[in-house]
């Protein structure tokens, strides 16, 4: 079954103005199946890391004269020699939409693709689902809030028809793989996953003598998913240097499996902390990596604030890709305390939300908010928002309104 995607008109209309198109994104994230849903007649070709199955590592040339524009190259970072080529011959014509391709990784293959396809290539990127997207009702209740903060809740008509309970989404997570497995099958999906992803995107991207330190390093990352960023901490935890565990963050983040958000702050005379928040992109890995081992055993763990955290504010940052114009996202916190889990910024304004793993929203737990609003009383902040466990959407306080993680809006 083929679920649509809120970027396939954004990746139509790319490949109507530039030569060439990268989509990039985590591996099994539906970047193939996306660009043969909305490109059916091309044929498609994929690249492995180990064998040259067509010659175009071999001989590139060659291969783009038996294999002619318009196509699909997949996984374009294990066959990079082959992008000196293209550039040739997407010189020789006007012909737009030429090669649309797909990376899992972005340091390289971005990096080419920037210095030397200028004006050639459209990029976009590809997130796992959102929530809306599982459900197959597509709406961006992201955008509703940007456009107009003050009416957006009067869009509020009632909850997305999701097959599965907020613990086993979470329990679950996101990918596209995933969606028609039982709860029984999920666990060997992560397995495989973890172990494809470091055995070969991982030991292909860098020269990591210790694997098994390295799948340490990433079990931590998800035990301290969004929280603060301490690479001291992650360094101690597994034994290696601050540089290390920076560095090996890094490439978390160029493969998709790690995002990050800067902290907020302006001149104040309040302490404000300036350190990163940083998220695992799917909480399915996480509860895996965590060895959480059913919904009903991730209802009562410790992690399941973060964990709930990480998966709202994941599915906004990938809504946040889709708007045509994204916003800037930031965290908050001093040191006193206060915090506000998201904050996005566009247009020179503020849109505060706060992320609450709970069915009844108090009063007490605005406070974050309403301290943010304290502390900046000059900057132009809107209603701000709190995400919360239940199912109802309203004002909790003026100008702020609590709504269900999977509120649906018309």
């Amino acid at each position: 079954m083929y679920y649509s995607r809120h970027l396939e008109k954004k990746l139509i209309k790319l490949a109507t103005q530039f030569k060439v198109v990268l989509l990039l994104g985590a591996r099994q994230v539906g970047k193939s199946t996306l660009l043969g849903h909305c490109f059916p007649q091309l044929k498609h070709i994929t690249f492995d890391p180990l064998v040259d199955d067509y010659g175009a590592k071999e001989d590139p040339v060659r291969f783009l004269n038996n294999f002619p524009a318009p196509i699909i190259l997949d996984e374009i970072q294990y066959c990079q020699s082959l992008l000196s080529s293209i550039k040739r011959y997407v010189d020789q014509s006007d012909q737009k939409g030429q090669y649309l391709l797909t990376g899992s990784q972005n340091i390289s293959v971005l990096k080419y693709a920037a210095d030397s396809m200028a004006g050639r290539v459209g990029i976009m990127q590809l997130d796992s689902f959102t929530v809306d997207e599982i459900a197959q009702k597509p709406q961006n209740f992201l955008q509703y809030y940007l456009e107009d903060p003050q009416q957006f809740i009067k869009k509020f008509s009632g909850l997305l028809p999701l097959k599965h309970s907020l613990y086993e989404m979470i329990w679950r997570g996101t990918m596209p793989d995933t969606i028609e497995f039982s709860n029984d099958d999920i666990g060997n999906y992560f397995n495989s996953y973890i172990k494809t992803y470091i055995e070969r995107d991982v030991r292909l991207l860098e020269n990591i003598h210790n694997l098994t330190d390295f799948e340490r390093f990433v079990r931590l990352s998800a035990a301290l998913t969004a929280q603060e960023i301490n690479y001291t901490q992650l360094g101690r935890e597994i034994g290696i240097s601050r540089l290390t565990a920076a560095k090996w963050l890094d490439i978390l983040k160029h493969t998709y499996l790690w995002c990050e958000i800067p902290s907020y702050h302006r001149n104040t005379i309040k302490r404000i902390s300036k350190k990163t928040k940083g998220f695992l992109f799917d909480t399915g890995i996480a509860c895996y990596l965590q060895r959480v081992s059913s919904p009903d055993a991730l209802s009562a763990h410790p992690m399941l604030g973060a964990l709930f955290e990480n998966f709202v504010s994941t599915n906004l940052l990938k809504l946040a890709n889709t708007v045509s114009v994204p916003p800037i996202a930031y965290h908050w916190r001093t040191n006193s305390g206060a915090e506000v889990d998201l904050i996005f910024e566009r247009d020179g304004k503020l849109y505060p939300i706060e992320i609450k793993c709970k069915s009844q929203i108090s009063k007490h737990d605005i406070k974050g908010l309403k301290s943010f609003y304290e502390t900046y009383p000059n900057q132009p902040i809107m209603p701000g928002v709190v995400i919360s466990a239940g199912n109802e959407c309203y004002e909790i306080d003026d100008n702020i309104f609590v709504v269900p993680w999977n509120a649906m809006f018309d």
